[in-house]
């Protein structure tokens, strides 16, 4: 059994380089998509909810009332521009394009050559249905800021099953 199947914590994994929340407050790399929660540039109370798809590079960006980014016109618009360049901050360009399964022209990738490698394949649009699973993984996301320090354990991480007795 491995270290991490003792272990009832999950492995961290430090960003990149230091990100600044305030404009693209979550980003992840699962479910075959570079997805996330953008925050509008007008509007403080409105954010988007972004995200590109390995392979295709099928894009979708809406708000979080589910009303379409005005900025899609046929190609990516800045919120997933934005949406890129944190993800590279967070995770390195490297794994952001073996992620995407995108191979980068010339050398190493940066987050302007994925954004602009990918939107000249002229990416389908994508389905928008994500969209409320991203979301709602970033409104759980946030509710652990409201949880008050401490060393006890989480109600909700609980769930592990009890491997021997603790003395």
């Amino acid at each position: 059994m491995s270290v991490s199947e003792q272990s009832s914590t999950a492995r961290v994994i430090p960003p990149a380089r230091p990100r600044a929340l305030s404009k693209v407050p979550f980003v992840e790399l699962a479910e075959g998509r570079l997805q996330g929660v953008v925050s509008s540039g007008s509007d403080i109370g409105r954010v988007y909810v972004s995200s590109v798809t390995a392979k295709e590079f099928a894009y979708t960006c809406s708000t979080n009332n589910n009303r379409p980014c005005g900025g899609l016109r046929g190609g990516f618009c800045k919120h997933i521009a934005s949406l890129i360049g944190e993800g590279v901050l967070q995770y390195g360009a490297d794994r952001v394009a073996r992620y995407l399964r995108f191979e980068p022209q010339d050398g190493e990738p940066s987050a302007h050559a994925i954004e602009y490698g990918m939107a000249a394949t002229h990416p389908p649009k994508g389905d928008k249905a994500a969209a409320a699973q991203v979301f709602s993984r970033f409104l759980r996301h946030l509710a652990y800021l409201e949880v008050p320090p401490t060393t006890a354990p989480v109600t909700e991480m609980q769930w592990f099953p009890p491997t021997r007795a603790l003395s």
